[in-house]
């Protein structure tokens, strides 16, 4: 009888962000954000993988953390990593929305909910993008407001900032939003 799953994790630090990003054998399934530690993962994990067990390995997430890395330096625009979308149907079919926006652009939540094929779910939606839980690689950071404003981001609005104008989406034309 095979034991217990095992989901490795590693610790990331850049500049003043400090990120634990975490790996199942199918991929990269959970990032998370500054503001938390590594007794939020450990409660992530024991949410989403239940049974398993949490294990260091900075070896075997090398090629996650170089890949964010360059990200965060301005190097890298898209991420070729394996992942391990852990969540519900809809979540999981938001996150894939949230994925195929591009660098450097930005869209409303009202964008977000028609391109999933839901426009009066912008609520149902704002709680699936809420519930990433691989920021920076799904980048939910590029959901604004519709007025273009910035909103609602789990590593609060100063590091929404700082990543939409890393990708030169910062700030927003005074006419609307870049979509």
């Amino acid at each position: 009888m095979p034991g217990p799953a095992i989901v490795h994790w590693t610790r990331l630090t850049h500049g003043q962000w400090t990120f634990h990003l975490a790996a199942t054998p199918r991929g990269l399934c959970c990032i998370t954000l500054p503001n938390e530690t590594l007794a939020d993962l450990e409660a992530w994990v024991t949410r989403r993988v239940p049974g398993a067990v949490l294990e260091r390995d900075d070896d075997r997430l090398q090629d996650f953390r170089q890949q964010i890395v360059e990200y965060l330096q301005g190097q890298r625009r898209a991420f070729f990593l394996p992942l391990d979308l852990i969540g519900t149907d809809f979540q999981r079919r938001v996150w894939r929305r949230l994925a195929d926006i591009p660098y450097g652009r930005t869209c409303s939540y009202r964008d977000l909910a028609a391109a999933v094929g839901k426009p009066k779910a912008v609520r149902a939606v704002g709680m699936a993008n809420h519930a990433n839980p691989l920021p920076l690689v799904i980048p939910c950071h590029r959901v604004i407001g519709a007025d273009g404003s910035l909103v609602g981001y789990g590593g609060g609005l100063a590091m929404k900032e700082a990543l939409l104008r890393l990708e030169g989406a910062w700030p927003v034309a005074r006419d609307g939003y870049r979509s």
